[in-house]
């Protein structure tokens, strides 16, 4: 049984939508980070920088295995139950290539414009053109991506397309007056939006935690 940590942010719903995909049995606790809850010293012990998601897999090979980091959680998942990455070639690289990308860039970046362009009662001019134009420059780069292949990584649906969907999804929703602009130009941004969106386990995916 999988044990999964989460709440009601993009980085969470990646793994929801991963366990939901595999067709696996999983539990859920909630960590309301609006109480840092994140903070608790039994989640410091699974999760030592003190965030969601994690998991804890009880029927891992060498015993109970716990793991933080959302790309490292998929990669995990996607190589236990041989879905959704491939064990070798440029297939398997091109989908890690873009979990990085998300990791590194577009989850960090929009973050930060959520905080500082939505979220925070003092505006700051300076952070938030900064940041709306690093999350203009990220998106541009997925949809030139998307104009080029059915999903990110290639032709095939991959923990590429899981991870970055709740961060893509959430620029065109929460940060969709912010980003106004930059998304009235991504035609192929959305189309994928819709594939993935139409998916029933991202659909359940979306939904975990029920709070």
């Amino acid at each position: 049984m999988i044990t999964l940590y989460t709440w009601t942010t993009p980085n969470g719903r990646k793994i929801s939508i991963m366990l939901e995909e595999l067709g696996i049995p999983y539990q859920v606790k909630t960590i309301n980070i609006g109480k840092n809850e994140q903070f608790a010293p039994n989640f410091l012990a699974i999760a030592p920088n003190n965030k969601i998601p994690a998991i804890v897999d009880d029927e891992a090979t060498d015993g109970e295995l716990t793991i933080f980091e959302s790309g490292a959680i998929l990669t995990y998942l996607a190589e236990k139950h041989g879905q959704f990455l491939d064990q070798f070639g440029s297939g398997r690289y091109k989908a890690l290539e873009w979990l990085n990308w998300q990791m590194g860039g577009l989850g960090p970046m929009l973050g930060q414009l959520g905080f500082f362009g939505v979220r925070s009662t003092e505006k700051s001019p300076l952070a938030i053109q900064r940041f709306t134009e690093e999350s203009d420059r990220l998106l541009t780069v997925l949809d030139k991506r998307l104009s080029e292949a059915t999903y990110v990584a290639g032709d095939h649906y991959s923990i590429a397309d899981i991870a970055i969907y709740p961060w893509a999804l959430a620029a065109t929703t929460f940060l969709k007056d912010v980003l106004a602009e930059s998304l009235a130009t991504k035609v192929d941004l959305y189309r994928w939006l819709a594939l993935i969106g139409s998916r029933p386990a991202v659909q359940r995916g979306m939904q975990i935690p029920v709070i």
